[in-house]
């Protein structure tokens, strides 16, 4: 879901170079009223300076799912529920709910005042016609599967059952309700995700591509979409129709579009930016500084193997390859970001019915071991009946950390197995199709948590998945998964969750590299910025003093 973090720093001169022609912004300084370039009259507007990375894939909420479409598109828009400072479910387009006493059904009071930015109301009709297509088979779209706790949503997704099935219906205007295929506590967090958010009934019958600019785009979060120059730059504008404006403080949103993490930061140091990553050849010099915050963040980056493929339809190839990968090092000299190794696939944070960390249970399950992992590459090959490994070509998407990260695995397959691997490179959205097209071999991938339970990663591998990407099916883990899904009895739900992990481990269809964080240097003037570990960022409380 997120394309990349972390840069490597090259040519000063390539680097001014990018600066100045990363976009049209790129260049103007701001003045010190904060907002106005460079040449024009100086406003007491607070205009928040931010890069988003990379063009938006797309801002039609069940779409976009990655993070430079969901980071930006959270403070447009906004569901029943959006994440506090605290991190947990607030009211928000409702502003309260009912449950019933089975657990299963949820009765949600939207605001009287809850509009849209064109002034139309938000409806509870606005909400069904939203989470139905969601589930809409003909859309297609990867986020559906977070739609399954809803009765009915699984089957009229699969093409089982039909949109009238689904448990979603408008009890009046402003009366939502929904029924779950099981009591599911952790319901009020997952509904915070964008893909959960209304949308306009009215407008996109009447524009079926109304996220596509910024003069049809209607939203009902903290700020609206005054421009959007594609591939170039976006300024958000306060919403004057959001149900809590007065809470927001900033004027304007002004996003850059520069995937490059030293451009990035040179934008920053020339004043054109309120906040950066760090370059990772600066990592060691910069990331003790004063305004570096280091803030958790539930994720994994990892790699997935492709089962059909040769050679590692072969479970034994798949772990020698796995345990051939130092995971340390790579997090020590590679990234140097403050990561923590990953020796696990749920990341630490998800604490249990028993009050210990998920991680702390299930302990480290894949190990760097160069001796046994040789040893495993030699009893796969001689299961395959292979004398000479086939050819193994490992794909990343452009961009100069998963590049980084790729030639050390390179680098640590040759050292460690004796295995020459080609690597490639594409484009993101070439790439991402390839992967879950299954034309990969191996390939990079990340994970960041939808909500805040462990079976949101764990779920991503049951069989024909759209986020398994890996062609592996295994008929108990699909079970495991159905129980963590489905089981009441919290202690026998996180039992599953523990065993399908460990069964992911046995097979191996992806091995991790590490956990993710949050490291972002900040001017002085900046405040109240969120960045939830579980959730997206959020500048609704955000400040530019």
């Amino acid at each position: 879901m997120k394309k990349g973090l972390l840069l490597l720093l090259t040519a000063l001169t390539v680097i001014i170079l990018a600066a100045c022609t990363a976009n049209e912004s790129a260049g103007k300084k701001k003045d010190d009223g904060g907002g106005a370039d460079e040449g024009t009259e100086t406003t007491d507007e607070k205009v928040l300076y931010m890069n988003n990375g990379d063009e938006p894939t797309s801002f039609n909420p069940p779409e976009g799912f990655d993070s430079v479409s969901w980071t930006s598109l959270n403070n447009l828009m906004e569901g029943l529920t959006r994440l506090g400072k605290d991190d947990k479910p607030q009211p928000a387009m409702a502003e309260k709910w009912d449950i019933s006493e089975d657990g299963k059904t949820y009765t949600f009071h939207i605001r009287e005042n809850a509009n849209w930015s064109n002034g139309d109301p938000v409806t509870a009709g606005d909400f069904v016609y939203a989470w139905k297509e969601l589930l809409n088979p003909d859309n297609a779209f990867s986020t559906a599967f977070l739609g399954y706790f809803i009765e009915g949503g699984e089957a009229y997704n699969s093409g089982e059952g039909s949109a009238d099935d689904v448990a979603v219906k408008a009890v009046d205007d402003k009366t939502f309700e929904v029924t779950l295929t099981a009591p599911t506590g952790f319901f009020l967090h997952v509904i915070t995700n964008p893909a959960f958010f209304p949308v306009n009934e009215k407008v996109a019958k009447e524009n079926p591509e109304w996220y596509a600019e910024a003069d049809s785009f209607v939203s009902n979060g903290p700020f609206k979409l005054e421009s959007w120059k594609h591939n170039s730059e976006m300024v958000f504008v306060k919403n004057d129709q959001y149900w809590d404006k007065d809470t927001v403080k900033l004027d304007k949103i002004h996003w850059a579009m520069v995937t490059e993490t030293n451009t990035e930061y040179q934008m920053f140091e020339s004043d054109e930016l309120d906040m950066t990553e760090i370059p990772s050849d600066m990592a060691e010099q910069l990331i003790d500084g004063d305004n570096v915050t280091i803030e958790d963040q539930a994720g994994l980056y990892f790699y997935r193997f492709n089962v059909t493929q040769e050679p590692f339809q072969n479970a034994k190839i798949r772990k020698a390859f796995a345990m051939a990968v130092n995971q340390q090092d790579i997090v020590d000299f590679v990234t140097k970001n403050k990561e923590e190794a990953a020796k696990g696939f749920v990341s630490p944070g998800f604490v249990g019915p028993n009050g210990k960390d998920f991680r702390e249970v299930n302990g480290d399950l894949v190990e760097f071991n160069p001796e046994e992992a040789k040893k495993l590459l030699e009893e796969g090959m001689k299961e395959e009946g292979y004398d000479k490994l086939p050819p193994v070509t490992l794909t990343y998407n452009t961009d100069e950390a998963h590049k980084a990260i790729a030639e050390t695995l390179q680098g640590m397959f040759s050292e460690n197995l004796g295995v020459d691997v080609t690597l490639e490179n594409t484009e993101w959205n070439v790439f991402l199709e390839d992967q879950k097209g299954l034309k990969h071999q191996l390939s990079r991938s990340s994970f960041l948590f939808d909500y805040g339970d462990p079976v949101n990663f764990l779920e991503s591998f049951i069989t024909d998945s759209s986020m398994n990407r890996t062609g592996w099916s295994n008929e108990e883990y699909d079970k495991l998964i159905q129980s963590a899904k489905t089981e009441t009895n919290e202690e026998k739900r996180w039992e599953s969750m523990y065993k399908a992990e460990k069964l992911l481990a046995e097979e191996m269809p992806i091995f991790p590299i590490h956990y993710y964080n949050q490291v972002y240097i900040y001017k002085d003037n900046i405040t109240g910025i969120v960045r939830h570990p579980v959730g997206y960022l959020e500048l609704k409380w955000a400040d530019k003093k």
